[in-house]
């Protein structure tokens, strides 16, 4: 029985020979395998020592399978040493017991994943992901043991390099336990990388829900207010993109252009506004326009022309939004022909897509024959939302403000609308659908309706109507996945968010067919970075100083991550030392991410700005003295005021710049001296790379003599660094971009998605990748003929393989998205079932967690809150007040006492109720606490949560949104404090008159 066994064996291993070479871990085993002669074993050492494991594992089998004096049992003997040796993956190969085909996909879909993001894992805290990877079995002792060793004799990048080859030799199910241990060891961003998600600073498109009172936005009546951004990253950590809240009355387009898309309540103030009409909008032309439709967009069409919900999947610039105007004409003339009201809206995510769709598309072509009306924060019409619905056919308008709409309509608000009101929904840039967006918000609504429509029709009752649905998109993505079947698991889900019947795409090679010709541009490491290697010498001084120790290098975003929670811990154990510290370590480390892609000089102009603005909050004086400066502050003003020169010096010399933009200008000159009329954009992970990248470009004279006229463009959304542009400024950006006036736009994310920019022949992402999604809407900005899509790069920094990796989810996108198409008609039906009720269900229990934690909110006596850099108290919870339900007051003249107000010209906002043109700062160290707002005449400071530490029963916590404190806050009695104004100026006004 024995030696049929082994026969057997031999069988096996020579079936999965090009498996098991890459499971086996040689060294280890050989020690275990007392079968083998030792003159076999040395020969296969020496192989090791030679040519690597792979070469000598594929001839241990080779030795195996053909050796005669094997004695019996040997197999037995293999599988035990290969489970001993930690190998588990490789003894179920032996033992004829391979995984599913799905699992083992999957399994190698998450190794070629970490074979090409190797470069950015590598920088990894590798002691302690080994650490948590040895807890939770993925690692034996020895491999322990010899990963430490590695990380002692050959640095962190060694011992991480060998960490990965032996997580990967591990069975299936060892990826998720990997990503468990990269969370727990604060490798938030490498978890968000290997996930798919995006993390860089405009990226986020998504209209998502933010906290009150902490973001900029442009809205009508009350709006979120401009006062600051997210304390917790810089831009290379994206500030904005992931507040989240729960409020469905005050949101944010986290990195939107222009004015944010969210919260307008449209009680709009209009005062005869003249309508822009386009270049081939005559007043006197009321002649029907006629749409014509190329074979493929009829196609893709044909379903939602005999009323079925929808999606369409069809590249930037092929006309989608083309399409979605003539399933709306064909929608409203088919219900006039059968006698049945019409009413479209059209929801975008933007502002600015808002005018865009009117004007290009549903206006031009529309108009003349049904009333089309575009609504958002950047309205200005004196009628409510309401009315603008009855009166009008079309309408276009920004998700969030029909959200709030239907969220007043549930709670009984005469002002609030239902979808029944509507014939068809069309949902632009619709794979935003999804958990915490707006859109999904929406949609749930419409799912729970078409579920209690189900109950109805089985009562014999009449349902309730529903709009079609009409989703549009360049690309859904995968959502990370990482095999075929969650990707296509994912495109499911979509479809269930959107209800709906298909997806309608072009075949993949189609639309391959048309895409630019890609390139990478590698530049070379750069040899030496004396400006780099000073700033680290002042970073290593504050180390010293704070009795700080890093867990990796500085200028990498795991240092980023160390720092940021040094900064709250500090702040919350009231160590003013650690906490000041930190906060300069933050800015060090961005310059040195900035040295590394744009020039030396705007990286030492930033940290410059950074000490000057510093010190001047430091030295304003009022009538009760000056602002303390402490001993660490001092020193560390000091420190880089010692080392000021030798920067200076060193951004002086060019030799020493990054030769990423080297890289960078010799495509831009290829690119205007070989093309007749070029046209391009660049795209840049943050606002001020892109500003700095177009001052390099304009300052430099051989980007003139080629004729390159450059502008930037980034995003509306206020945050502390530099400053947002406002929506007639991106406007005139677009305008003369269109135009030819700019031939160049630098631009951030934002740029990406949706937006109607002019055709260009080339695109530049520069030391840039996010997601699959991503790269298809940037790539599909290269829409003229020949076009070109370049990602420029430093070799090593990992973008290069990341690219890849978007390449290869994009490949599974388009043929998740065929297999869905293909997919048996009651099957799909079903799997679009379970997402729903999965949905409708995770909803239920999110309100009743809601409900449940507002029923547990405590009195404001509760807490008291403290200075985030001195510690000096502040305030009681008793003393906060609520305007309008989102900004957090202290009107209290005690609180007046302890803050000076200073100017802050980028927060300079006429709103509808009130205005804010300062921030309010401690008087005891200078550090802001928020912004003082005018709220109908009344001076009201709004408190910042972030700014201060709040002590909570006896512990001190850090909170970064006013939603995270489970206290109840009363609301600002606008009449009690306006009556005690008025009685103070009476009595102002008598002893005058006295």
């Amino acid at each position: 029985m024995s030696c049929d066994k082994d026969a057997e064996t031999r069988h096996t291993l020579d079936c999965f020979r090009d498996r098991l070479k890459r499971l086996i871990q040689v060294e280890p085993l050989l020690d275990l395998l007392h079968f083998l002669e030792p003159d076999r074993k040395d020969r296969i050492k020496a192989k090791f020592r030679e040519e690597g494991n792979i070469s000598a594992a594929t001839l241990l089998i080779d030795e195996i399978i053909h050796s005669k004096n094997c004695e019996q049992g040997w197999s037995r003997e293999l599988v035990t040493a290969l489970e001993t040796v930690g190998c588990k993956h490789a003894a179920k190969y032996v033992l004829n017991s391979p995984p599913e085909p799905t699992e083992e996909a999957e399994n190698d879909s998450c190794v070629r994943l970490i074979d090409l993001l190797q470069l950015t894992l590598v920088n990894m805290k590798t002691a302690d992901v080994c650490a948590h990877c040895r807890v939770m079995g993925l690692l034996t002792q020895e491999d322990q043991e010899n990963i430490l060793k590695l990380i002692e004799n050959q640095g962190n990048i060694g011992g991480a390099r060998l960490l990965l080859k032996r997580l990967v030799k591990n069975e299936a199910g060892w990826f998720s336990k990997f990503l468990q241990a990269l969370e727990d060891t604060e490798h938030h961003e490498l978890v968000r990388e290997l996930r798919g998600e995006p993390c860089n600073e405009d990226e986020a498109m998504s209209v998502e829900t933010v906290e009150e009172g902490e973001q900029s936005c442009s809205s009508a009546t009350v709006e979120t207010n401009m006062y600051g951004s997210m304390s917790l990253p810089p831009p290379i950590l994206s500030a904005n993109s992931s507040l989240l809240s729960e409020d469905l009355d005050s949101s944010v387009d986290s990195s939107g252009l222009g004015a944010c898309a969210d919260n307008e309540e449209v009680d709009m103030y209009k005062e005869g506004e003249e309508e822009d009409l386009t270049e081939d909008d005559n007043p006197s032309e009321e002649h029907k326009r006629d749409i014509v439709l190329r074979d493929y967009q009829m196609e893709v069409a044909r379903p939602a022309l005999e009323e079925k919900n929808i999606i369409i999947c069809l590249p930037t610039g092929s006309g989608k939004t083309r399409v979605a105007v003539y399933i709306t004409k064909e929608h409203l003339e088919k219900r006039t022909q059968m006698g049945q009201p019409g009413k479209v809206v059209v929801l975008v995510n933007k502002v600015p897509l808002v005018e865009q769709h009117y004007k290009a598309e549903f206006g031009r072509f529309l108009k003349h024959q049904y009333s089309v009306e575009r609504v958002s924060g950047a309205s200005q019409l004196k009628i409510s939302f309401p009315q603008i619905i009855e009166q009008n056919d079309i309408i276009i308008c920004t998700a969030q403000i029909l959200e709030n709409s239907l969220a007043k309509a549930k709670n009984g608000d005469e002002d609030g609308i239902k979808l029944s009101q509507f014939t068809l929904m069309v949902i632009d840039e619709c794979h935003h659908t999804k958990k915490g967006g707006v859109y999904n918000h929406i949609m749930i609504r419409y799912l729970k309706q078409k579920h209690q429509n189900q109950l109805l029709k089985k009562q014999d009752k009449s349902p309730v109507p529903l709009p079609q649905i009409l989703g549009l998109t360049a690309s859904p993505g995968v959502g990370g996945a990482m095999s075929q079947q969650r990707a296509e698991e994912h495109i499911l889900q979509i479809c269930a968010n959107l209800d709906a019947f298909t997806i309608k795409t072009k075949t993949f090679e189609e639309e391959e067919a048309k895409t630019p010709f890609k390139r990478i541009a590698r530049a070379e490491e750069r040899k030496e970075d004396p400006f780099g290697d000073v700033i680290k010498k002042i970073m290593d001084e504050i180390h010293e100083h704070a009795d700080l120790k890093p867990l990796c290098e500085p200028g990498i975003q795991n240092y980023e991550q160390w720092v940021v929670q040094k900064e709250q811990n500090a702040a919350k154990e009231e160590n003013q030392k650690v906490r000041v510290c930190a906060e300069h370590l933050r800015q060090y480390n961005e310059a040195l991410h900035q040295s590394n892609t744009i020039r030396m000089s705007d990286a030492f102009r930033f940290l410059d700005k950074y000490h000057n603005e510093e010190l001047k909050t430091k030295s304003i004086a009022d009538e009760e003295g000056t602002v303390t400066i402490t001993d660490t502050e001092r020193f560390l003003f000091t420190l880089f005021k010692d080392n000021k020169a030798k920067l200076q010096e060193l951004m002086g010399k060019p030799q020493y710049e990054n030769n990423s933009l080297a890289q960078l200008k010799t495509n831009i000159l290829k690119e205007f001296s070989t093309r007749e009329r070029a046209r391009g954009i660049i795209f840049t992970r943050t606002r001020l790379s892109a500003i700095a990248l177009c001052q390099w470009i304009q300052e430099n004279p051989k980007f003139d003599e080629v004729g390159v006229s450059a502008s930037y463009l980034i995003g509306g959304g206020d945050q502390s660094v530099v400053k947002p542009m406002t929506a007639a400024e991106q406007k005139d950006v677009l305008n003369k971009f269109r135009d030819g006036q700019i031939n160049l736009l630098i631009a951030t994310t934002v740029a990406e998605e949706g937006l109607d920019i002019a055709e260009c022949n080339f695109v530049i992402r520069y030391c840039l990748v996010t997601n699959e999604i991503a790269m298809i809407q940037a790539r599909g900005r290269g829409r003229a003929e020949d076009s070109s899509y370049t990602l420029v790069a430093e070799a090593g920094s990992g973008v290069a393989e990341r690219e890849s990796v978007n390449e290869y989810r994009e490949k599974m996108m388009s043929k998740a998205i065929a297999k869905v198409c293909k997919m048996n008609r009651a099957d799909y039906e079903k799997k679009i079932r379970e997402f729903q009720m999965q949905a409708i269900m995770e909803e239920k229990v999110k309100i009743k967690k809601k409900q449940q934690k507002g029923m547990m909110k405590e009195p404001p006596s509760k807490i008291s809150l403290s200075c985030r850099q001195c510690s000096v108290f502040v305030c009681s919870g008793e003393d906060i007040e609520k305007i309008e339900n989102m900004h957090h007051v202290n009107v209290t003249t005690q609180f007046s006492k302890l803050i000076t107000v200073r100017e802050n010209a980028s927060l300079q906002e006429r709103l509808l109720d009130y205005e804010t043109n300062g921030v309010i700062a401690c008087k005891n160290c200078g550090q802001q606490w928020g912004s003082m707002m005018l709220y109908k005449s009344i001076e009201c400071p709004c408190l910042h949560i972030k700014n201060f530490v709040v002590t909570y029963g006896s512990k001190k916590k850090t909170f970064s949104k006013w939603s995270e404190l489970p206290i109840k806050f009363p609301a600002f009695d606008y009449t009690q404090h306006a009556d005690l104004l008025v009685e103070d100026s009476g009595e102002e006004e008598d002893m005058e008159t006295d």
